[in-house]
């Protein structure tokens, strides 16, 4: 029927409507699964971002001691990448020393624990090439790796993967997983042991070059130390150019303070006794031994006659244990145990010893035995500097008394050319001289004539009393009869 017609739609058919709810089921499914995915993905970053950040921390708080470093690197390996087990080895030479471990496998790994470099166990080829090594079943692999294999049965472990720690282009180390059942390690997990041995060695180097900074500025320290100690003895040299006491003084402190002694001390040698001039630090029981004992000759019985004998350093390390050594009642008076003695030397003969001593057993370092040197060179220049001191002024004083002799001589010879008929003026210049060039009081000359001596010139010292005691003394005394 026109216009009355009903256009009937065609419904959906069950299949294509199963069909339908399978794929959402389907697409609900993958989607559902790439969140879990990411989730976990997400998980794991956070848990190695976490790790990472741990390491890092423990990298900056422990600047010279790498152990923690490798403790918490071990730790954060095995649960991250899921093993029973971590270890990590160094080279040493041509071994590998584990250093850190952490897991029920091998307990025994550290202390003693290690290994040849060679071919036959999966850390040695892993170092040797550079590269990470993986074993699915290490108990299994006789052929390719010989020497791992017995490790493996001995330990219990099945699966290994290691990776080296290269620092430019070389291995000096590695980090190692292990597991009791054949399950390899993914290549997530290796990448993330690959990031491990990466901090390690930024910790390695870390130490290394922390270590060396602080050993530069300990030996800046002792340096500028040295430099002052010289540099301040120098000063009390110029300083005391008559008395070399205030340096020697100065020598056994500062040889205490730089060489970590417990006490110092400077003797002197003329040729046949030795005699202690300085010292610093000592007991009163200790001083008491000394008095009784110097001054001496010298014997090997003593460390500093024995530097005189020798004309070289004696170093002790153990009195009690030096077979020449005899004076044990002076070294436990003072608490000795270690001596270095260095001799004063002067044109190849001793003149003197320096002595710095320790409580405890042991030898002085190099700089230390370098630095007393320097201070016995020195104190042999205070010696010579006050010689020569007090020969210069011998010498100025003798030339000094030279030179007024010289001129009261010219002096009473211009006289007696300007007074060729009178003797008074002569007789005065002579006085006057004798006092000034003697240092006395006054002086007078007395002329003979014939049974009597009279008076013929007085001279006194600026002081009016000297002359007016003179001038009242004489007139009663003279013209005097000659006695014999």
């Amino acid at each position: 029927m026109r216009g009355g017609a009903k256009h009937s739609r065609a419904l959906p058919s069950r299949k294509s409507e199963s069909s339908r709810v399978e794929d959402l089921e389907k697409r609900l499914a993958e989607a559902l699964e790439q969140l879990q995915t990411r989730s976990r993905d997400l998980a794991d970053t956070q848990e190695q971002q976490t790790a990472t950040s741990e390491i890092l921390r423990v990298i900056s708080s422990s600047p010279t001691d790498i152990q923690p470093v490798f403790a918490t690197m071990a730790r954060s390996a095995a649960t991250l990448c899921e093993a029973f087990d971590a270890s990590i080895f160094r080279i040493d030479g041509d071994r590998i020393v584990f250093v850190g471990h952490h897991g029920p496998i091998a307990q025994d790994h550290g202390g003693d624990f290690w290994l040849p470099i060679v071919r036959g166990t999966v850390g040695g080829r892993s170092v040797l090439e550079g590269r990470p090594i993986q074993v699915a079943d290490l108990q299994t692999e006789e052929h390719e790796f010989p020497d791992g294999v017995e490790n493996a049965r001995r330990f219990g472990f099945h699966t290994i993967l290691s990776v080296p720690l290269m620092r430019d282009g070389v291995a000096i180390g590695g980090i190692q997983l292990r597991r009791r059942d054949v399950h390899l390690f993914t290549e997530r997990h290796i990448v993330l042991l690959q990031t491990f041995a990466d901090q390690a060695v930024i910790a390695i180097e870390n130490v290394r070059l922390f270590k060396e900074l602080e050993v530069r500025n300990r030996d800046l320290t002792e340096a500028l130390d040295q430099q002052t100690a010289t540099g301040e003895i120098l000063r009390v040299i110029s300083s005391s150019p008559t008395d070399v006491q205030p340096v020697f003084d100065t020598i056994v402190q500062s040889a205490v303070r730089l060489c970590n002694g417990v006490f110092s001390a400077l003797f002197r040698y003329d040729g046949e006794l030795i005699t202690q001039v300085a010292q610093h630090n000592f007991t009163a029981e200790g001083l008491e031994h000394v008095r009784r004992l110097y001054p001496t000759r010298p014997s090997r019985e003593l460390g500093s006659s024995r530097a005189i004998l020798e004309r070289a350093i004696v170093h002790i390390p153990d009195v009690e244990a030096d077979p020449e050594y005899r004076h044990h009642d002076l070294t436990r008076a003072v608490g000795m145990r270690s001596g270095l003695y260095v001799p004063m030397m002067k044109d190849g003969g001793p003149i003197g010893v320096i002595m710095v001593a320790r409580a405890e057993v042991g030898h002085f370092s190099d700089a230390q035995i370098g630095l007393l040197q320097t201070f016995a060179d020195q104190a042999v220049i205070a010696v010579e500097n006050v010689r020569l001191f007090k020969e210069l002024d011998a010498r100025n004083r003798d030339l000094t008394n030279a030179l007024e002799q010289q001129t009261a001589t010219a002096d009473v010879l211009r006289v007696m050319s300007s007074s060729a008929t009178d003797t008074q003026p002569v007789f005065d210049a002579i006085v006057r001289s004798a006092v000034r060039s003697s240092g006395r009081a006054a002086a007078s000359v007395s002329r003979m004539r014939r049974a009597s001596a009279s008076a013929a010139s007085v001279s006194a010292s600026p002081s009016s009393g000297a002359r007016l005691r003179w001038r009242m003394v004489l007139p009663s005394q003279f013209p005097s009869a000659l006695t014999s």
